[in-house]
């Protein structure tokens, strides 16, 4: 693994605690958990509260630890600002590679007898199970599975304007100036660097394919970042600005979601969360909204694993509680609730789907047939694809080039060379 390099200080703060303030998070009422996670929305919101109900029901208090701010970038600030006070939660929403940075410092907890019990290693795919295990050992639980590479449709604007749903580009590009000319905003987007580097990640895969994608955002090739292809794959993302309105700067990305909702905008590029909005507004896929894989990536999937990872704690009674919540995550009945309510897919795939719509049963299709040919990718804008600090570098450089008059793809894709350059 790379060397540290945003972590740095807060990895010197942090080993230079005492043990008893590294443990912190352990001088909590006895059975409480206090849970960090970023999901605020409707949809989120109604999803997580099914957890909190379950580990209720058994007795243990769930202390609720809400931080807005989509991709959890506001969450991961305040989450290191209470590890360097050596109090952090319980248990905390992190994800990707960050949950190996966190199990570097010593701070998370063993969750092998957990998985044990519940049969762990059979009931999760390996690509899941790899990125919830530390140096061997569990130290996070999966809650579930995001394809992001999604395009999301309201179709009777789509047929008002006489347009079908786009699987290319240039049908895209097509679509919108019929949608403008009918009065809708083609595509509607929140401008955040996080949502710019989703829908720019969906535009390298759709271009690149997943090998070349691979290249570019895991292994951080230099050839790859400044090719010809990465040049294409800024231009078109470039270009995808021209079908948003003027009110997209810092706009959240459910707000988005509801402009597609409402019938003002056509299309949303988002991960499969925006089908909770969705959901939460009685809307029926497949009648109301539909889905359908970005242009160019029908046979790859982008895939998001949310997941809790655990903190050591020294009263035992809170260690039980944390304990409860990480087997209910994997239990059937909050897999099954959780995820219909989220609009993921379970991050275990031998449970029965019936009840899901048919946006999560292609997806899970979908996540399978990928995971078979090696179409499989980790998203880079949801931290599963690089270190945190990595990923911070490319959404400076993605979103300063999605907003600039001044920089070229050229120099957009030796910029993102030179900060994979740094990384290593």
């Amino acid at each position: 693994m790379r060397a540290l390099m945003r972590f740095t200080p807060l990895r010197h703060a942090l080993l230079g605690l005492t043990a008893a303030g590294a443990l912190g998070a352990g001088q909590v009422q006895a059975g409480e958990v206090e849970v960090l996670h970023w999901w605020t929305s409707g949809g989120e919101a109604k999803a997580v509260g099914e957890l909190r109900d379950l580990l209720e029901a058994e007795g243990h208090q769930w202390k609720d630890f809400a931080v807005a701010g989509g991709a959890g970038d506001s969450a991961m600030t305040v989450l290191k600002s209470r590890a360097m006070s050596g109090n952090p939660p319980a248990a905390a929403q992190i994800n990707g590679p960050e949950i190996q940075e966190w199990g570097e410092l010593g701070l998370l907890g063993n969750l092998d007898g957990v998985a044990e019990q519940g049969d762990w290693d059979a009931l999760l795919p390996e690509v899941v199970a790899d990125m919830m295990r530390h140096d061997g050992h569990y130290v996070a639980v999966p809650v579930n599975v995001h394809r992001v590479n999604w395009l999301w449709a309201n179709p009777e604007v789509l047929a008002d304007a006489g347009v079908e749903m786009p699987t290319t580009w240039d049908e895209m590009f097509a679509a919108g100036d019929a949608l403008r000319e009918a009065g809708y905003v083609p595509l509607a987007h929140g401008g955040q660097p996080w949502q710019d580097a989703t829908l720019f990640e969906s535009v390298v895969l759709s271009q690149g394919g997943s090998d070349f994608y691979r290249r570019a955002f895991v292994d951080l090739d230099e050839q790859a970042l400044e090719s010809d292809t990465m040049i294409e794959a800024l231009t078109t993302f470039k270009r995808l600005r021209e079908l948003m309105d003027e009110g997209m700067p810092g706009r959240d990305w459910n707000l988005a979601t509801g402009m597609v909702i409402d019938g003002d905008a056509a299309m949303q590029i988002m991960g499969d969360w925006a089908k909770g909005e969705f959901t939460a507004a009685d809307m029926q896929a497949g009648e109301d909204y539909r889905c359908a894989p970005v242009p160019g990536t029908e046979d790859a999937f982008t895939f998001n694993i949310d997941s809790f990872a655990m903190f050591k704690l020294g009263d035992p009674e809170a260690r039980e509680a944390q304990f409860a919540l990480a087997r209910l995550i994997l239990e059937p009945e909050f897999q099954k609730t959780f995820n219909q309510l989220k609009g993921s897919i379970p991050a275990r795939p031998d449970l029965d789907m019936s009840g899901f719509d048919d946006c999560a049963l292609r997806s899970m299709e979908d996540f399978q047939d990928a995971r078979d040919a090696d179409t499989l990718v980790p998203s880079m804008a949801h931290r599963m694809a690089m270190r945190s600090d990595v990923q911070g570098a490319f959404f400076d450089i993605i979103t300063n080039y999605f907003n600039s008059s001044d920089m070229s793809a050229d120099q957009a894709a030796e910029r993102l060379a030179q900060a994979a350059s740094l990384a290593l």
